[in-house]
């Protein structure tokens, strides 16, 4: 299983989930998730035995995003997921949304 996927099937019942950019008209709430890195965190004999992916998910609210934010915060860890980084963003005047980003990174053991 990727990152991607296992983020994709634990927010979406929350809410709707888009991978680089929201495609359609947005709704109030929304989730994006961006790839930031992919790498090879350990090695045995010189092969690779885990990789180490990270995902900042922007969560977009027009309202009040801290209950929100707390879901989706509790709902990561409960999946294992280390969150690396929580900050707010910003307002976006010209859209209305209030911005805020949680970094995650999950290792996953390669498939010979």
């Amino acid at each position: 299983m990727s990152i991607l996927a296992e983020l994709n099937t634990l927010l979406s019942p929350i809410l709707p989930v888009e991978t680089g950019v929201f495609s359609a008209k947005p709704p109030d709430e929304y989730l994006v998730l961006t790839p930031m890195t992919d790498e090879f965190s350990l090695f045995g004999d010189n092969t690779p035995l885990f990789d180490l992916s990270e995902v900042r998910i922007s969560l977009f609210s027009k309202g009040n995003y801290l209950q929100r934010k707390n879901q989706i915060t509790l709902a990561l860890l409960d999946a294992d997921f280390t969150i690396t980084d929580r900050r707010y963003i910003g307002y976006e005047s010209d859209t209305g949304y209030h911005h805020y980003a949680i970094d995650v990174a999950k290792s996953y053991e390669l498939e010979e």
